[in-house]
């Protein structure tokens, strides 16, 4: 995986690297366990400040993204994706709700489906 960032856009760097990276989990680039270059590498690479790789290290731990494992450096957390994450939390949520109103599973399942606009 290849990180650029680009120096005229609106977005600030460290947001630039943030969503590089969460887009390189999504499509499969980084999978959960790669190693991700140091800070200092990382900056030097990208000729940025050590603080702005740093700043979006921390942004991507907070997302659950990656995980920092002391002097072993950062890695892509098992949970990897956020929005997988964020979505598997939402049908959990969803599951005990349906439960504790009664509805059965293929019922449940059914508003899904509706709510996703797919056909019964």
């Amino acid at each position: 995986m290849r990180l650029q960032v680009d120096p005229h856009s609106s977005t600030p760097p460290f947001e630039q690297i943030r969503t590089q990276v969460i887009d390189a989990v999504r499509t499969g680039a980084l999978t959960p366990g790669d190693k991700l270059p140091t800070v200092r590498r990382l900056a030097e690479d990208l000729g940025l400040a050590p603080n702005t790789v740093a700043r979006s290290y921390r942004a991507l731990e907070q997302d659950e993204v990656i995980e920092t494992r002391g002097r072993l450096g950062s890695f892509v957390a098992a949970t990897g994706d956020a929005t997988h994450r964020q979505v598997q939390l939402a049908a959990v949520a969803f599951a005990d709700r349906a439960k504790s109103l009664g509805v059965g599973p293929d019922e449940a399942l059914q508003i899904v489906r509706a709510a996703l606009g797919l056909p019964g």
